[in-house]
């Protein structure tokens, strides 16, 4: 079993809980477990997030309105993309914990606990960030599309 999709989404709040709700519901319909889909949908919150509000190109005027999420459930795991615009990560980028009293700045350190790989960097030539994250499905015993 094989489902692809993917969205070119606004750089919009709105738009983070609508790839979650795509993500959730491809998943319910596939037959994945509500666990590991719950941990997929908290990662892919936090990347759009991320996108929202860092993607941005950092000229006045410039335009980068949108981001795009890509997902894919191929035999036994997802991975999942959100690619945006903006200035992309300085340098080979290290996750690191913020400090417990900061507000902000969880949320790639919550996406490495939640999946099993992850790739943060920059899209090759044009700028932006990429964010990539994979994760091992499971399945419910009644799913309709399990892979076999």
């Amino acid at each position: 079993m094989s489902i692809w999709w993917s969205l070119h989404l606004r750089r919009e709040a709105a738009s983070v809980p609508l790839a979650r709700r795509l993500l959730l519901g491809t998943m319910e319909t596939a037959g994945v477990d509500p666990d590991i889909s719950y941990d997929l949908s908290v990662a892919l919150s936090e990347a759009c997030a991320n996108a929202v509000e860092h993607g941005g190109d950092t000229e006045p005027g410039a335009s980068s309105e949108a981001y795009r999420v890509t997902a894919y459930l191929d035999g036994e795991k997802c991975r999942i993309e959100v690619a945006d615009s903006g200035p992309g990560f300085a340098r080979a980028h290290a996750v690191r914990p913020a400090p417990s009293e900061a507000e902000n700045g969880r949320g790639l350190c919550l996406i490495q606990e939640l999946a099993d790989h992850v790739h943060i960097g920059n899209k090759p030539g044009v700028g932006g960030a990429v964010v990539s994250f994979d994760k091992i499905l499971k399945w419910r015993k009644d799913a309709p599309l399990m892979a076999v």
